[in-house]
């Protein structure tokens, strides 16, 4: 793999990753005492993506502004990677008027025409929405491809047997995408699912599947068959990541249900690759503190901004809604 593949992809991870410390700082500074989901800069829940970020930076590697990709209700690594504007997106967590949605959805329901990115708080809920990007695409004759994002615990529903016969029945361009973390909320996967590979199921519907580690290279690998097979107009594939979910399903998570909690840490995915890429010459001391200045200086920008941005009127409540 070319370097500045492997270094590109080490820097989305970095931004990812200072992104949701960012989040994560901001979202904890004013919930007390105690713990009051309803308090602070940004009430309500807050579920952050920190060690899956391999997923994010492998599959959007291959795509451009023009592809859809509909995420979960974990979203940022995918927006980070998609190149939603962060200013906007952070504006959006923030409840403010200059956010993607007019600080109507949070961070949840981010919405960005621009580059054809959402998600979604329901589970397995962008994979029907999805269809309907990659339909429009293929009739238009286009390249363009859709990538539907769920969890492994979402693969359980019936959206997403729906969607995969469906996509599999008219050969549309979607990739769909699993993100296997282990827990799905506090149930972990073994005590929920019949099969230990979620990528197994796609065999039901005549489409490829594959299951990978949480090596970003690996990702990129998988994720270029699979994009290249949508492309070229032979249909969906089903790629899964048994990836990492570093900090809680939610923030203010206890994670009494975890028994793994003590070794999540050392499974962090962007310390082990920035390794890899020091050992073979690919990034030195300079290079790693470039990327990681460059990402906080973006990030906290970011931040400042939608602190900065007013709240949206009140009078306003009813504005931007279908009836």
């Amino acid at each position: 793999m070319d370097v500045s593949v492997r270094v590109g992809l080490y820097e989305t991870m970095v931004l990812s990753r200072a992104y949701e410390e960012a989040i994560l700082r901001e979202y904890h500074a004013d919930k007390g005492p105690g713990f009051d989901i309803g308090k602070g800069l940004v009430p309500g829940e807050m579920h952050l993506s920190a060690g899956q970020e391999p997923v994010a930076a492998g599959v959007c590697a291959h795509l451009t502004s023009d592809d859809a990709v509909t995420a979960t209700h974990r979203p940022h690594h995918f927006a980070v990677a998609h190149g939603v504007d962060l200013g906007k997106m952070t504006a959006e967590i923030f409840g403010r008027e200059t956010g993607l949605g007019r600080g109507r959805g949070g961070h949840m329901h981010l919405f960005d025409p621009a580059t054809h990115f959402s998600c979604s708080g329901i589970i397995a809920e962008g994979y029907p929405p999805a269809l309907g990007q990659a339909f429009a695409f293929q009739r238009r004759g286009t390249d363009r491809i859709a990538v539907a994002v769920t969890g492994e615990g979402a693969a359980n529903q019936g959206a997403f047997h729906e969607s995969l016969n469906l996509a599999a029945r008219w050969s549309l361009p979607v990739v769909f995408v699993v993100e296997d973390n282990d827990w799905a909320i506090s149930v972990p996967r073994s005590a929920s699912t019949a099969i230990t590979s979620n990528a197994a199921r796609a065999s039901a519907y005549g489409i490829p599947g594959e299951r990978v580690e949480n090596d970003v290279e690996a990702v990129y690998d998988a994720a270029n068959r699979a994009v290249a097979r949508a492309r070229a107009g032979q249909g969906p594939s089903l790629l899964e990541v048994h990836t990492v979910r570093l900090w809680g399903h939610f923030e203010g998570d206890a994670q009494g249900y975890r028994t793994d909690l003590a070794e999540a840490a050392a499974r962090d995915p962007i310390p082990a690759y920035e390794q890899s890429l020091r050992a073979d010459g690919a990034l030195d001391d300079a290079g790693v503190a470039r990327i990681k200045e460059a990402a906080g200086s973006r990030v906290e920008q970011a931040i400042e901004l939608a602190k900065q941005s007013p709240t949206p009127d009140p009078a306003s409540a009813t504005s931007y809604v279908f009836a």
